[in-house]
């Protein structure tokens, strides 16, 4: 008799990467497998069913695989929020911590309107600081999140913590102890 496979089962652990002592949550694995990443991106849309969202941003650089993949689902756009440099146009920028000093993402500061309902979506919620980051570029524009969304939650590092601490509905497919 087989088992039906989760969105966990998809993910692959490498160990020692990127430096000795981490246990490295690899998705692409998931993204890989037709039958597991169509069921990550229902999965991750399935809390926001029926709520009028308007745009999807994603997080550098896989948010950017699931935000397209979910924008498509909705029909509606996508909007990259990427490191410092990255984007073309003019930007608004934020700065985040980081274990060891500090990082920048940006937002083109025209895209999203004011009042737009916006859901975010990345990968992995480790500390919560680039996901943070991408929230107060959002409500800076002047849009609301209505949702943010992730494949992983790693709660010893506070994550959900720290979003749900802002007022966020944090959405997790599955969750793996440690760092």
């Amino acid at each position: 008799m087989s088992t039906k496979k989760t969105v966990k089962d998809y993910i692959r652990t490498i160990v020692d990467f990127p430096q000795e002592g981490i246990l490295f949550r690899d998705v692409t694995t998931l993204f890989a497998d037709a039958r597991g990443f169509r069921m990550a991106i229902d999965q991750m849309l399935h809390p926001y069913a029926g709520q009028p969202i308007d745009k999807v941003v994603g997080l550098e650089a896989r948010g950017f695989i699931l935000g397209g993949a979910i924008a498509h689902q909705l029909s509606v756009g996508f909007v990259p929020v990427r490191k410092k440099g990255k984007l073309p146009g003019a930007t608004i920028a934020q700065e985040y911590q980081l274990e060891y000093g500090d990082a920048v993402v940006e937002i083109h500061d025209d895209a999203l309107a004011a009042g737009e309902r916006v859901l975010l979506v990345d990968d992995l919620l480790a500390t919560g600081g680039t996901a943070e980051a991408g929230i107060k570029l959002i409500e800076r524009l002047g849009a609301e999140v209505v949702g943010c969304a992730f494949i992983i939650d790693l709660p010893d590092l506070g994550g959900r913590t720290r979003l749900e601490g802002l007022g966020m509905d944090v959405h997790c497919l599955c969750a793996f102890e440690g760092l």
